[in-house]
């Protein structure tokens, strides 16, 4: 059986709108982050992915099964929405006992892999703690054990991380990770740093369109030589600002210490920087939207 999602000429429609413009990917085993702000299409996609919604036009394929063929692919796919909420009345093992009953799980299988799940998203201790009583962090761990109760062969995790503690947020990628040695799991999130730290390919979608596929290393590339530092004034902040693509700051007393995006040494005391991640993602879509500002001179 093929170990990859196959995605070719994805046209998808509410009513008039276009939410996703003829989306072509090649995903395989592994983590694979799929980048965008709100409002990309990125859940309209994993909808597609997961079955919960019939694709308009274009073919897809999930690990050798046709996305029509829907009770056929839900058996190998996972998923924890955006919003994840189940049950708060039970207990964590409730939960997952009937979860696994929908599922198709029979007792014994149950028995074996609830305990076993658990352990592994560090809930083990919480098994009699009603859902409700959960922090968003844990609720995120039990949503995820659910995903993969009937061992998918894919799991699709939208925005996971947001909401929850820099703490729980490591703890959260660090199980994905482990999960996707063997698997395919796709991430979507408008987090960059949660790309940056679980993901080697990705795409970047915006307003329905792949404008990226690749891997990380390579989008960073796009950026070289076009980030800049400098320590300027606060009354300099502003019209910096105007002129230039901000990426981070950091108030240094009466001074600002500014990261930002030009096509060239702008001033003398701009110092050119390695890219990371985030500078890459605001370059792209600064580029796309019809190129980054750059003064010959500057104050």
């Amino acid at each position: 059986m093929s170990t990859a999602i196959k995605i070719r000429n994805l046209n998808q429609y509410y009513g008039k709108k276009q939410a996703l413009k003829n989306v072509n990917l090649t995903i395989k085993t592994g983590m694979f982050g799929l980048l965008g702000r709100n409002g990309a299409g990125k859940t309209t996609l994993m909808k597609v992915l997961a079955t919960l919604i019939p694709r308009s036009e274009g073919d897809i394929s999930v690990c050798g099964r046709k996305v029509e063929r829907v009770q056929g692919v839900r058996k190998i796919v996972g998923y924890l929405p955006q919003d994840f909420s189940v049950y708060p009345n039970m207990t964590v093992y409730e939960a997952m006992d009937y979860l696994g009953v929908l599922s198709g799980l029979n007792k014994g299988q149950r028995k074996e892999r609830i305990p076993k799940l658990l352990e592994r998203v560090n809930l083990q201790d919480d098994s009699r703690k009603k859902v409700k009583a959960l922090s968003g962090g844990m609720k995120q761990r039990l949503g995820i054990a659910q995903a993969i109760l009937h061992d998918p062969k894919v799991l699709i995790v939208d925005e996971p991380t947001a909401g929850l503690d820099p703490e729980e947020r490591v703890r959260f990628r660090n199980l994905l990770c482990e999960i996707a040695e063997d698997r395919i799991v796709i991430l979507s999130t408008h987090i960059v740093g949660d790309i940056e730290a679980t993901c080697e390919n990705i795409a970047v979608l915006d307003e329905g369109e792949i404008i990226y596929k690749g891997t990380v290393t390579d989008l960073i590339g796009m950026a070289e030589g076009k980030v800049y530092s400098a320590e300027i004034s606060k009354r300099e902040l502003e019209y910096l600002k105007g002129q230039f693509t901000v990426t981070s700051m950091l108030t240094m007393g009466n001074n600002v210490m500014v990261r930002f995006l030009a096509n060239k040494q702008p001033f003398a005391s701009a110092k050119s920087c390695e890219p990371g991640v985030e500078d890459a993602y605001m370059y792209l879509m600064q580029t796309k939207g019809g190129g980054i500002s750059c003064l010959d001179s500057y104050l």
